[in-house]
């Protein structure tokens, strides 16, 4: 069931793990009539069990370690990980901080990089659809 889904539609669960919303507002501007991800079957959803692909912005802090491997671990399979920003790629300028456990990479596998502090609405879909093809490539396996 879960392979016919993914000819039509491409569902994506957005967490954040302690950003400062400046990807998250240009990931709203993604979703907005200007760029309108929607018109491509691409929506957000409220609960990671009905997603395909994990839209993450933010370095991972103390408290969100524990929920974003709960949250990987409630996405089906096969699903997608996408590290927004530079924060959540790096860690960014919250470097060395305090309350800071790592990049995503360190906590759960990412399979698509976005760039950018905070990245265009135009990068964001770009790995949106790099997310559209690498699923359909486990599809086929």
């Amino acid at each position: 069931m879960k392979a016919k889904a993914l000819n039509r539609s491409l569902w994506v669960f957005h967490v954040n793990t302690g950003s400062c919303n400046g990807c998250d507002i240009e990931i709203v501007a993604a979703m907005t009539p200007r760029y309108d991800l929607e018109r491509f079957g691409i929506k957000l959803v409220g609960s990671p069990r009905h997603a395909d692909v994990l839209l993450v912005t933010g370095p991972v802090t103390r408290d969100m370690k524990k929920k974003l491997k709960l949250i990987y671990d409630q996405t089906p399979d096969p699903k997608v990980v996408m590290s927004v920003g530079n924060c959540g790629n790096s860690t960014g300028v919250f470097y060395e901080s305090y309350n800071i456990e790592g990049p995503i990479d360190r906590i759960v596998p990412v399979d698509i990089y976005v760039a950018g502090c905070p990245p265009r609405p135009e990068a964001i879909i770009d790995g949106v659809v790099k997310a559209w093809k690498k699923l359909e490539e486990m599809k086929k396996k």
